[in-house]
Order: structure tokens, then C-alpha cells, then sequence
């Protein structure tokens, strides 16, 4: 029973896996189809976010599952209730690259980066990528150097995210307002979907170390506890 418990737990490890790596494969697709106005790509991006959230859904039923069937305790517990959390997250920031992807095809055949700022966004979207990298690593190794790197990641776009604000704001701004509101929404969505990747990290985080003290603003790396 005890062996069979630890396979579940495994299934639950490598089903997260597969999300954070479907999600990054739909982040990749997203920003490269929302720089270059690739309605295609786009339309990938969107049809294939079903299959993340059938899969986000098929891990809860199976974590709810085994909180049924086990009643598991102790870091068992932690494990179970924290991937609950971890595919709410990973789920959302699918649907943020299909929002990505929706104002792309919104748009199209016009670009959906407003002109002046496509040096931005496409360094945004390099950022979100790399975390998304970062974060499906991360799940699968436990290596929290990772989570370290995806906090910095973090850090940069909300720099970036913070500029765009600034720019049209700023008197010399010359967008119409389509313009000013993609402008806001894409950035909103590149920065969001940073932060529900160091949400999960901060979670993988306190499974290797039983501490939940860590912000989601400074994740320290600690050795994992014995």
C-alpha cells in the first residue's frame, strides 16, 4: 500500500511537470506569434490551452484522490495540498499565454505592439520564457538555484512592466487608445504570468524545506531538510 501511495505521489510530481512544460512551450509560441503578428501560431497558442486545462484537472482529481484514499500526513500532506496550489497556478499562466495569443489575433494583420515599444515586449517575452524554462526544471530537478533565477526574471519584468507605464504616460506618447490599452494588457499579462511562476517556485521551495516564512518577493535558498 505504502509503495503504492509513494508511485501516486511520483504521478503527481511528473504530472506537474508536464503542465509546466506545456506552458512553456505555449509562452514560447505566444510572444513569438505576438512580436510577428503570426495569427497562426496565435490560433496554436489557443487551441491548445484545453489540453492544459484538462490536464491541470485531471492532477487536482488525482490529489484530491489521494487526500481521500491516503490521508496523508507530515510532508506527504504539504506535497499533496501544494500541488493543488501549484496546478491552480501553472493552469492560470496557460490562460495568460492565450491571452497573449488573443490580443495577437485581436489585432491582426496590424501588430499588436504598439510603435516605440517592441524592443520591450520582446525582451518581456524572452524573460517569461526563460522563467517558464526555469520553473519546469525546477520541478522536475528541486533544484532550488532555479527558483533564485526565476525571481530575478521576475524582478526584470516588473522593471520592464513599470516602463511601459511610464511611456504612455508620458507626454510624448502618441498611441491611440487601442493602442494605449494592448499596450497595458500584453504588459500586464507578461508580468503576471512571472509572478504565478514564483508563486510555484516559492511553494517547491517550502516542500524542500518546511519553511513557509519565505515572501514571494525574496525566496532565500536553503538546504533541503533531511
Amino acid at each position: 500500500m505504502r509503495e503504492v501511495f509513494h508511485q501516486s505521489l511520483e504521478d503527481v510530481q511528473g504530472r506537474l511537470v508536464e503542465i509546466a512544460e506545456l506552458v512553456t512551450v505555449a509562452i514560447d509560441k505566444a510572444t513569438r506569434a505576438f512580436g510577428t503578428s503570426d495569427v497562426a501560431l496565435a490560433e496554436e497558442v489557443i487551441d491548445a490551452d484545453a489540453v492544459i486545462d484538462e490536464k491541470a484537472i485531471a492532477l487536482d482529481e488525482l490529489a484530491i484522490e489521494i487526500l481521500a484514499r491516503q490521508q496523508p500526513v507530515a510532508r506527504d500532506l504539504r506535497i499533496v495540498v501544494s500541488a493543488l496550489r501549484m496546478s491552480a497556478s501553472l493552469e492560470r499562466m496557460g490562460d495568460i499565454a492565450e491571452h497573449i495569443a488573443q490580443l495577437t489575433r485581436m489585432r491582426f494583420p496590424e501588430r499588436a505592439i504598439p510603435k516605440g515599444l517592441k524592443s520591450t515586449f520582446l525582451k518581456m517575452g524572452e524573460l517569461d520564457v526563460e522563467a517558464a524554462r526555469q520553473l519546469a526544471d525546477l520541478l522536475r530537478t528541486q533544484d532550488l538555484t532555479m527558483a533564485e533565477a526565476i525571481r530575478n526574471a521576475d524582478d526584470k519584468l516588473d522593471e520592464l512592466h513599470l516602463s511601459v507605464f511610464e511611456k504612455v504616460l508620458s507626454d510624448s506618447w502618441q498611441g491611440e487608445a487601442a493602442a494605449t490599452v494592448d499596450a497595458t494588457l500584453a504588459s500586464r499579462y507578461h508580468e503576471r504570468f512571472a509572478d504565478h511562476a514564483v508563486s510555484v517556485a516559492k511553494k517547491v521551495a517550502y516542500l524542500s524545506t518546511g519553511d513557509w516564512t519565505m515572501s514571494t518577493d525574496t525566496i532565500d535558498i536553503v538546504a533541503p531538510q533531511e
